[in-house]
Order: C-alpha cells, then structure tokens, then sequence
C-alpha cells in the first residue's frame, strides 16, 4: 500500500530535511511554502516602533508518496533533520494514496512513483 506524508517544517530546516531525505532514498517530494499557526499561536517581534504579534508564520510542506514499508524510516529521517527542540518545528500528517497514475507511461500504484535510486531501488 502507498502511503502520503505531509510534513510542515520550519522555513530553514528545509535543507537539512531535504539532504537527509536524499540521504535515505527519497527522490520524489513536492515543496510548498505555506502560511499558519499551531500551539504556539505565532511569535512575538521587536521592533523600533515597539513590539508587535505575527501569527501567520510561514512554514515549508512537503508532501511524498511512498511505499508503507518506508513509512517509519522516512518519518523518522524528517524528524531527526527538522527537529530543534523549540515550540514551532512542525507537524507530518500520514494519509492512505488510493490510487498514482503517472500520466507520461500510464504506470499504476506502485510502479507510478518508483525513482531510479530512490528508497525501494536501494532495498532491493
């Protein structure tokens, strides 16, 4: 079964994530910039005019398609990358793919996000 992961990031850990991800097999991902707040509900700026609240804060998503037996080494691999131990690293959210259909070869499931190299190439 293919699984989803959408993962929301800190704006500048999205180059250790990506490395790290790389690192492990994972060639496919789409990158998002986005807008939001968690618990944290933004964060307090200090300016000359006095301080202010910013509480749309903009975060990174990635989203990647993978075979669920990668699941727990890519979460795993984006938690350890993306971590800093402050309130606002991020969130991933894991939803189950129906269906992948790459539209250039007509390839289904599977076989519509494999990747020479990627993660399932290595553990053959």
């Amino acid at each position: 079964m293919l699984k989803k992961i959408e993962a929301i990031i800190r704006e500048d850990k999205l180059g250790d994530v990506k490395d790290a991800l790389h690192e492990v097999g994972i060639r496919g991902m789409n990158v998002f910039e986005i807008r939001g707040q968690g618990r944290q509900g933004g964060i307090t700026l200090a300016g000359r005019s006095g301080t202010y609240q910013v509480d749309m804060l903009t975060k990174i998503q990635l989203n990647i398609v993978l075979s669920e037996h990668n699941l727990d080494k890519t979460i795993e691999t984006i938690v350890a990358a993306g971590r800093t131990g402050d309130a606002g690293d991020g969130l991933i959210f894991v939803y189950p793919v129906e269906e992948v259909v790459r539209i250039r070869t007509g390839e289904r499931g599977h076989d519509a996000v494999m990747y020479p190299g990627d993660i399932d190439d290595k553990t053959k």
